[in-house]
């Protein structure tokens, strides 16, 4: 079956890029920009993670933008005839695409849910009467942190881009003395969404624009929308302005040599707020200046890790980076103010509000690189969650935009503050805590609470048969997730619901069938339901079958290692070390032969979060030498600097941040204070923290075949476990590994 199925998805992607290529004509040789990138800018390939397999692929963007922002203006590509098919282009770009549809202001990044894509801007060049799709070619396109380049034959038109937190600039010189025109869509939404409630208004005297729609799609459909407003300004003086109910078309005439800058301010407040962001924060700055000042922005962020290594290491270090920092959005306006889930106007006293977090994917990693090296973008994220809780009724899992996205399950934002709390980012425990048990105990009876909350509560594991999907991974992250109640209810002083919490933090184990060492579906009769550990659910998403349906995107291997919060235990359930050791290191083995397969199977594949930590378990069943094999093999293979160098979606920084921590030689345990040690394949690294200290990492006897750590010192003593402490790197130091070729020689 699977052989069958990655040769008919073969078939059907290629004969889309073969049509889309067929009809991309020849490239028009022009002399793209030579924009200066910074020490740490030039190390980052934007195209990274744009390509690759469908689905598969990292659903990433090389749309200019600040670190953090709020606009992601960027290219939106479709194949030949506007078509975007396959689940290819979630971000709006797809790197096997020929042709562009235009530049819209906003997107996800890395997600598998398409939405924003509002106010498209398309460029043309004769008499149009409406935007059309054109061909490109990836040898005159360019990006950099900040900037976006493409040449467009069709329009005779270099299109340059660059952004600030709420506004996007975009400059077109066209090379073609037909009459030149932008296009502007109001109603434009990325592929699979829609919009409502638009207008557009023009005023050629003063040469500028507003506009506004409200966005329905992946995850703004599942609320009441999002309403976004646009406020631009031109600076050429145009020969026709014409304006319909949802497009507005500026004509300039013959513009041969010469460009048009169109910048806008983008607001999900008001029009009177997006008018502002453009005067605060572009003001009479022209395009160079504006770009310069976010490139230096860039330089910044992503100075805060400076790295020692080789350069296509550095390349892949500072892209996964600069991935990392492109959400959560900055939903602040330049007055303050911001659009709550309560669909009114807030203002945000003391902090920026954020949205646009991929919770449940990011938990596990990104938000853990915040509090080392972001600490103010960690700290608003917290206060932001906790405004939403108090506007909309209950903490979200994956909020996006103004409202729930409820995408996924369970309750993430327990293990954030929880983790949060243990390393000092300061925030209201105390609510957070009453906002924790709320959601986990399904007093909010809505669409983002625990599902099945009460059959949870009831028998101790969510029963397979009575109509849940996803049981077992539910099960798995519910009790994670109550993990992490009791241990902040215990933190506060709250013992009592400390040890209730803890009791359910045990529910994993009524799922574990001993017989085949496997975390299976059960129903509430107590007996066990199917279970086909080497099929994943995917084949249910295909065909629309409801065999694999107790396992979220994944297979029962893959989430048989899904006790974070546990892997002790985990280790004992199998009976002996050597018997976990050796189905673990199986697992391993059976990842898929390349990055970004077309069906990932069911062994280890990073893609996914629910195994993402599965390496670092080595370390718990007295094998780190094999953590340290298994962390260094998925660095070289399952990351490069290629436009497919993700093996799956990056979720919003977090196979992105994977990279990162482990290239540095360590890892979160999410939820927890303490970190894996692993196997760097850095030379050095130091990162500026929070209190200006610097944790300075130094690589011993590095190279390519020294994946082994035979020595690891912090502040010269010896670590004699491979574990690390928050509190032993928070205020900076010296850690020294020593690697070595030899796997009897670890230290641990």
């Amino acid at each position: 079956m699977r052989n069958v199925l990655r040769a008919l998805i073969s078939i059907l992607l290629s004969a889309s890029l073969l049509f889309g290529a067929a009809f991309a004509g020849a490239p028009v040789r022009i002399d793209m920009p030579d924009v200066p990138a910074g020490a740490y800018g030039r190390y980052v390939n934007a195209f990274v993670g744009t390509g690759g397999v469908p689905w598969m692929c990292g659903m990433l963007s090389p749309a200019a933008c600040a670190p953090f922002g709020c606009v992601r203006l960027g290219p939106d590509t479709c194949a030949a005839g506007g078509i975007a098919a396959v689940k290819t282009n979630t971000s709006g770009y797809y790197y096997e695409h020929r042709h562009m549809l235009g530049f819209s202001f906003g997107r996800l990044s890395g997600t598998g849910a398409r939405d924003y894509g509002m106010f498209r801007v398309t460029p043309a060049a004769g008499r149009k009467t409406k935007a059309s799709a054109l061909a490109y070619t990836h040898t005159q396109e360019t990006a950099s942190p900040g900037y976006y380049a493409v040449y467009l034959p069709g329009a005779g038109a270099l299109c340059e881009m660059t952004a600030t937190a709420h506004t996007g600039v975009l400059r077109c010189t066209f090379r073609t003395g037909k009459d030149a025109s932008l296009f502007l869509d109001a109603a434009s939404a990325l592929s699979g969404g829609n919009t409502a409630d638009v207008s557009v208004a023009a005023d050629a005297g003063t040469h500028s624009l507003t506009a506004e729609a409200k966005l329905f799609g992946t995850f703004t459909g599942r609320y009441d929308g999002l309403k976004a407003y646009l406020y631009a300004e031109w600076d050429a003086q145009t020969q026709d302005v014409s304006v319909t109910d949802t497009t507005a078309c500026l004509r300039f005439g013959d513009l041969r040599g010469g460009s048009v800058t169109l910048r806008a301010g983008v607001s999900f407040v008001s029009a009177e707020n997006a008018r502002e962001n453009l005067e605060s924060e572009v003001g009479t700055a022209d395009f160079d200046t504006v770009r310069a000042r976010t490139a230096d922005a860039w330089e910044t962020r992503l100075g805060s890790v400076r790295v020692g290594a080789d350069d296509e290491t550095k390349t892949v270090f500072y892209t996964a980076l600069y991935h990392t920092m492109i959400m959560p959005t900055d939903f602040t306006d330049a007055d303050g103010t911001y659009l709550g889930f309560d669909g009114r106007s807030h203002e945000a006293q003391g902090f920026t509000y954020r949205t646009d977090m991929s919770l449940w994917d990011t938990v596990r990693n990104t938000h853990a690189l915040y509090t080392l090296i972001a600490p103010d973008v960690q700290r608003d994220s917290l206060e932001s969650l906790l405004c939403m809780a108090d506007q909309g009724g209950v903490l979200p899992r994956w909020p996006m935009g103004g409202g729930y996205a409820g995408s996924m399950f369970g309750n993430p934002a327990n293990i954030l503050f929880t983790e949060s709390y243990l390393k000092g980012v300061p925030f209201d425990a105390q609510k957070a805590y009453a906002q924790m048990k709320k959601s986990s105990d399904g007093e909010y009876q809505g669409k983002v609470d625990r599902d099945g909350a009460k059959e949870y509560n009831e028998y101790g594991y969510l029963p397979d048969d009575l109509g849940y999907d996803d049981s077992v991974s539910k099960t798995l992250e519910y009790s994670w997730e109550d993990a992490a109640l009791s241990t902040l209810a215990a933190a506060l002083g709250n013992a009592d619901e400390a040890a209730y919490y803890a009791g359910r933090s045990q529910n994993y184990r009524n799922l574990w069938d001993a017989d085949t060492a496997y975390f299976r579906p059960k129903n509430s009769d107590g007996s066990w339901g199917r279970m086909f550990p080497h099929l994943t659910s995917f084949i249910d998403d295909i065909f629309g079958t409801k065999l694999f349906r107790a396992y979220c995107e994944g297979s029962a291997r893959q989430w048989r290692w899904g006790t974070t919060q546990d892997p002790d235990a985990l280790v004992a359930l199998f009976g002996a070390k050597e018997t976990f050791v050796r189905e673990l290191d199986r697992f391993m083995r059976d990842a898929a032969p390349v990055r970004g397969a077309v069906d990932p199977g069911s062994g280890f594949w990073i893609g996914n979060q629910h195994d993402i930590h599965a390496p670092y378990l080595f370390n718990h069943a007295d094998r780190a030498d094999l953590a340290q094999k298994w962390v260094r093999w998925t660095l070289r293979e399952r990351f490069s600097a290629d436009a497919d160098g993700l093996d799956g979606n990056d979720d919003g920084g977090t196979l992105s941040a994977w990279y990162v921590f482990s290239a540095m030689g360590f890892y979160p345990i999410a939820g927890s204070d303490r970190y894996w040690i692993g196997s760097p394949c850095l030379q050095s690294a130091a990162l500026t923290l929070p209190d200006g200290g610097t944790l300075r990492i130094t690589v011993q006897n590095q190279s390519e075949k020294n994946v082994y750590v035979s020595a690891v010192t912090l502040n010269g003593e010896p670590l004699t476990a491979p574990f690390l402490t928050h509190s032993r790197i928070s205020q900076g130091g010296e850690l020294v590994f020593t690697m070595t070729d030899h796997a009897d020689a670890c230290a641990f």
